[in-house]
């Protein structure tokens, strides 16, 4: 009787132990799924080999190299200086969470918890990411004095900055839809 008995409990191991085995096998394979899905969030852009969101070297690229790849409409707002019109921008309304990156580079410029609504047409961010992800210039054109925000790690720019924003900081960082890409928060 000890026999059988020892036989079963035996038995009944050598079921129980691949059943444990596979539902930690099982485990790992949802973790390195929930990996994959984080690492599609990124941006890629092929035809331009100076963009990504982790590389923070600064960049030295002449205006004709940028014009080979960066689109007509791009060049135009971040190497020229041009302006989008007020109101018509893809990111001026939004109110996702996530973050905000140069569209010329992707370096990191933003987060949307620092993004207010103003009336003026265009996105607005009271602080940038860190010290070095937006630099200043002084801008007369149009025959006023602003300050010019450019993108810390390519000099593309991005828009002016005012003094006319919300606490904390008391600053509006008034951006180009079209200089700016949006990477959301994760679900």
């Amino acid at each position: 009787m000890k026999t059988t008995k020892t036989k079963t409990q035996f038995f009944s191991l050598c079921f129980l132990i691949p059943l444990f085995i596979f539902q930690a096998c099982g485990q790992n394979t949802k973790k390195t799924t929930s990996k994959t899905v984080s690492m599609e969030n990124k941006i890629s852009k092929p035809g331009n080999p100076y963009y990504s969101n982790t590389d923070t070297a600064k960049l030295n690229v002449s205006d004709a190299e940028w014009k080979k790849v960066l689109p007509e409409d791009v060049y135009a707002v971040m190497r020229e200086a041009d302006t989008e019109r007020p109101f018509t921008g893809k990111y001026w309304k939004s109110d996702e969470k996530g973050t905000y990156y140069c569209a010329s580079c992707g370096n990191k410029l933003f987060r949307s918890t620092a993004k207010f609504s103003s009336s003026c047409g265009w996105p607005s961010f009271f602080e940038q990411d860190n010290k070095k992800s937006v630099v200043y210039k002084t801008d007369n054109s149009l025959g006023m004095e602003r300050t010019e925000a450019l993108c810390g790690r390519c000099g593309g720019h991005l828009g002016h900055l005012f003094d006319d924003g919300p606490e904390p900081t008391g600053k509006r960082y008034c951006m180009n839809s079209i200089a700016l890409d949006f990477i959301p928060d994760s679900k």
